[in-house]
């Protein structure tokens, strides 16, 4: 079949929005279409060169849609229920699966090359084999991808608003929950308001956090942050660290979670030093793999007893996460309406992206 999608060529260049053929299920894997897709500053990686996929590859990695046909073995879903994808796959038995890790799933090894686990492909141009984005593509009207990356969901749930819980809410309402194992009365800071950040904070106060502070350059998000309950917010790190030294009486905060867009040295510093004896750092936010983030004192890392760790999918497991989290948005106790700042038809990534560098969106989506 013929589908319409959204395709980088190489880093450095936009998006070019063009048809392709797309393969039926094969043994484990449905076809999708798909109804909305989250614009993740993940995919602005792969355009910046941070990170290296294969190209050409199909955009997208969250993504919201109904199954309209599956191949043989699929078990899980059937055709005309309404799934969420996940861009971290989980088989269920390896090894990490098996231990509660579902964000580590081994299948999760060719995301970036954009083929399936046995290095096969199911979108084509003209004799050339197109990747799909964390194993989805959800940046194309239909995509064909295995049962170990979706996730069904209650059907009355609006698509649109569920989409969400692909990547970004769980990414940051994980990455404060279980990677940073915020506790009632512990005091957060989380640096990057953007899609992951916003929901830092949601899950931070969640967990109960006396006070939970944002730091972000650009006012518009720090106001979002507030609105979502955010105690403080402050434009530097600087303040912020003023800031928390007075709130905690000179004992530092509990965790410092960064989901900034590109993290770097300094802001990896500042959240370092920002937290207390036995804190945690979390560091969700990635840069290119070349690049050395993390710089700290040895000396203050011991003698502090503090923990830095990185945060894949906030550490979460997608296939009980995202329906706990749809369960916690039906019943009123977390925002996702109010994440969407905008909404874009497929021809208009770019323009979506654009508008993402610039600040004006804590989420958007595309409709398709």
């Amino acid at each position: 079949m013929k589908t319409t999608a959204a395709v980088l060529f190489e880093a450095g260049r936009p998006f070019e929005i063009v048809e392709l053929d797309l393969d039926g299920p094969r043994d484990g894997e449905v076809l999708i279409r798909y109804v909305a897709a989250g614009l993740c500053h993940s995919d602005l990686h792969l355009t910046d060169g941070d990170l290296p996929p294969r190209f050409p590859i199909v955009g997208g990695h969250e993504g919201a849609g109904i199954i309209e046909e599956v191949g043989p073995g699929v078990t899980k879903v059937k055709p005309g229920d309404h799934v969420v994808c996940s861009f971290i796959p989980s088989c269920g038995h390896c090894r990490y699966c098996s231990t509660g890790r579902q964000s580590l799933c081994d299948m999760g090894a060719t995301i970036l090359d954009g083929c399936m686990p046995d290095g096969s492909f199911r979108f084509h141009s003209g004799g050339e084999e197109f990747g799909a984005m964390c194993m989805l593509g959800t940046f194309s009207e239909r995509a064909t991808v295995s049962q170990n990356s979706v996730v069904k969901v209650d059907d009355w749930l609006p698509l649109e608003s569920a989409v969400l819980v692909g990547c970004g809410v769980p990414t940051g309402w994980g990455s404060a929950n279980y990677a940073g194992g915020v506790r009632p009365g512990d005091i957060a800071v989380v640096y990057g308001i953007g899609g992951i950040g916003i929901n830092a904070v949601q899950g931070a106060v969640h967990a109960g956090a006396k006070y939970v502070v944002a730091v972000d350059p650009v006012e518009f998000k720090r106001d979002a942050a507030l609105k979502f309950g955010a105690t403080h917010a402050f434009g530097d790190a600087a303040e912020a660290a003023e800031k928390v030294t007075e709130l905690s009486w000179g004992q530092g905060a509990d965790q410092a979670i960064v989901t900034v867009g590109t993290v770097d040295e300094e802001v990896v510093s500042a959240a370092f030093a920002v937290i207390g004896k036995g804190g945690t750092l979390v560091v969700t936010g990635m840069a290119a793999p070349d690049k050395l983030t993390v710089h700290v004192s040895g000396l203050d890392l011991t003698l502090g007893e503090k923990t830095i760790k990185g945060s894949l999918f906030g550490s979460a497991n997608p296939q009980y996460d995202i329906v706990r989290l749809l369960r916690l948005y039906d019943a009123g106790q977390l925002k996702l309406d109010e994440l969407v700042t905008t909404r874009y038809r497929l021809e208009d990534v770019n323009q979506g992206y654009q508008d993402l560098r610039d600040g004006k969106n804590i989420r958007g989506i595309i409709v398709h």
